[in-house]
C-alpha cells in the first residue's frame, strides 16, 4: 500500500481527536510535525524518515540531567526538545533545596513522557513502576526509528535478550537502551544489539540472534550482510504497527523486573 510521504506544518485532519506521535494540533486541526510517512491507522501518525527522536506522551525514555532549577531537572533525552520533570513527579518527596543531592548533572534515570504540549514542552514523570534512577550498568545509544526492532512483536527480540544473557534491559523510545548485568553478559548482549541493528531488515532475526547468543550462528553471510536496503514504505509501517503495541510490552517487562 502506497504511503504519503508529509512535512513539517503539512494538514493531515480536521479532526483534533486524530492527533497521534508525530503531529501537533493548532486550532482543532492536526497538522505534520516531522517529515516522513504518514500513518492513518487508528489516530493519525507520522513516522519519521531519520533524524532525533521526537517526545510523545506515554514515551518511555532514558535522560541525563543538564540542568536543576528551583523546581525541575531538565533532562537531555536525545531529542531537539529538553524534557522537564517538576519535582512532584519524583517518586519520593523531595524538598526543593536538596533537589541536587537526589539528581544531579550528569545523572541518568528512567522516565516517562507525561505530556507534550503543542509548543513541543515536554513534561516528564518517574512516579510509575519500574522507573528509577540509574547508578549501574551501561546506556546504548540506537537509531530511534529501530527501536520496534529491538522490542520485536509482542516483546519477543527484548524478552530474548533478557533470558540468553541474564540481564536487566530497558528500551527507550528514545533510542536508549540500558542494560546491567555482568561485563561479559553485557559485552555480549551489546554486539547482539549491534547485530540487530546491522540486520534489521531480516527475516527470522528474533531465532538468528538467539542462536548468536548461544554460539551456534556467526552472522558471516556475505550474502546477508549484503542484500538488505531499506524499504522505506514497507519499514515504517512494520514499524508504526509495532508502536501502537510497544507501551503494553514495555509496562509488562517492567512489571516482570519488579
Amino acid at each position: 500500500m502506497e504511503r504519503e510521504i508529509v512535512i513539517p506544518g503539512q494538514l493531515l485532519s480536521e479532526n483534533k481527536t486524530d492527533s497521534g506521535p508525530g503531529t501537533y494540533v493548532k486550532d482543532g486541526k492536526v497538522y505534520s510535525l516531522l517529515y516522513g510517512v504518514k500513518n492513518a491507522k487508528n489516530k493519525i501518525s507520522v513516522i519519521p524518515f531519520s533524524g532525533k527522536y521526537i517526545p510523545s506522551s506515554r514515551d518511555y525514555v532514558i535522560g541525563t540531567v543538564i540542568e536543576v532549577t528551583p523546581s525541575n531537572w531538565i533532562f537531555d533525552i536525545g531529542s531537539p526538545y529538553d524534557g522537564l520533570l517538576h519535582v512532584s513527579e519524583y517518586p519520593r518527596r523531595v524538598e526543593q533545596e536538596k533537589m541536587a543531592e537526589y539528581m544531579g548533572i550528569g545523572s541518568s534515570a528512567l522516565l516517562r513522557v507525561k505530556d507534550v504540549s503543542s509548543s513541543m514542552k515536554v513534561e516528564l514523570t518517574m512516579r510509575e513502576r519500574g522507573l528509577r534512577l540509574l547508578d549501574k550498568g551501561r546506556v546504548i545509544e540506537v537509531t530511534p526509528t529501530k527501536v520496534p526492532r529491538i522490542i520485536g512483536h509482542g516483546g519477543s527480540m527484548v524478552s530474548m535478550l533478557k533470558k540468553e544473557t541474564n540481564c536487566e534491559v530497558f528500551v527507550g523510545q528514545n533510542g536508549r537502551i540500558w542494560i546491567k548485568g555482568k561485563d561479559s553478559e553485557m559485552d555480549l548482549l551489546t554486539e547482539a544489539i549491534e547485530l540487530i541493528m546491522k540486520h534489521s531488515h531480516t527475516s527470522g532475526l528474533t531465532d538468528r540472534i538467539s542462536l548468536f547468543l548461544k554460539g551456534e550462528d556467526e552472522f558471516v553471510s556475505e550474502k546477508d550482510e549484503a542484500v538488505f536496503e531499506e524499504d522505506l514504505t514497507e519499514d515504517t509501517e512494520d514499524e508504526s504497527e509495532i508502536r501502537e503495541d510497544t507501551y503494553r510490552k514495555v509496562d509488562a517487562l517492567l512489571e516482570d523486573d519488579d
